[in-house]
């Protein structure tokens, strides 16, 4: 596996993702951004959270001991939540959260693992794209519909401070034979294809793959700054990592 990214914050403010690698294994984290006036209940930043889920997750994966990845998230929030509950009130449903996808190669497949929105895209002779769109069907997108349906049955799962939601991870494995190369992105470095329209997947891997994870962000900001027509954030904190086999 050959490695390179890029992690941009939004102009002006902290980066709330989190992207590592080493040898076999990518991580990546993209924070959720509370809105303004939601008491979380925690001292901590979304900024906090991505790096101490991620270093924890990272580390972990660093000793390539084989758990399954369920089992390696799910330890990792674990711990992480253990290193701040004397301090925050861990019950609240607005924690702190975070989307959580990973590459990790082993013999010859390679493992991913999606929970929430973060999406990857690999390259296997066709595009397939591994994304967890529960956030895209609620009932209701009103602060409290939202925060019903966070870590609950029938809604959405995002890495917070509950263990098991990361047994609800969507994952599954790819055959390294065919493989040629994969994205991980977090939702602000897909929004040409998400959002925007401007690009399809494939597009968006030979963007990466001819041009580098540099040049998506910056085609990203630039159709950020000319869109006339936006719901939700102008920008948004972008991570983009490519990967060839």
């Amino acid at each position: 596996m050959q490695v390179s990214y890029v992690s941009e914050a939004t102009p002006g403010r902290e980066n709330e993702d989190f992207v590592a690698a080493g040898p076999g294994w990518v991580v990546l984290l993209d924070g959720a951004t509370a809105p303004a006036g939601v008491d979380s209940g925690c001292r901590h930043n979304p900024a906090w959270l991505v790096r101490m889920l991620g270093g924890r997750i990272a580390a972990l994966l660093a000793l390539e001991d084989g758990k399954p990845l369920p089992d390696l998230v799910a330890e990792a929030i674990k711990v992480t939540g253990e290193a701040h509950t004397a301090t925050c009130d861990l019950r609240n449903p607005d924690s702190p959260s975070a989307t959580v996808s990973l590459l990790r190669r082993r013999d010859d497949v390679v493992e991913w693992f999606v929970l929430a929105d973060s999406p990857i895209v690999v390259d296997v002779g066709e595009v397939r794209v591994f994304r967890d769109d529960r956030l895209d069907h609620l009932p209701s997108y009103t602060l409290e519909g939202v925060r019903k349906a966070r870590n609950s049955p029938g809604g959405f799962w995002v890495a917070s401070t509950r263990p098991e939601a990361a047994y609800e991870g969507l994952t599954g494995e790819v055959p390294v034979a065919g493989l040629r190369r994969a994205a991980v992105l977090s939702d602000g470095a897909s929004r040409l294809v998400e959002r925007f329209g401007e690009l399809d997947w494939d597009g968006l891997l030979r963007v990466l793959d001819e041009e580098g994870p540099r040049e998506l962000v910056r085609r990203t900001r630039r159709t950020e700054a000319s869109a006339t027509s936006l719901r939700g954030k102008r920008h948004d904190d972008a991570t983009a990592v490519l990967v060839r086999f």
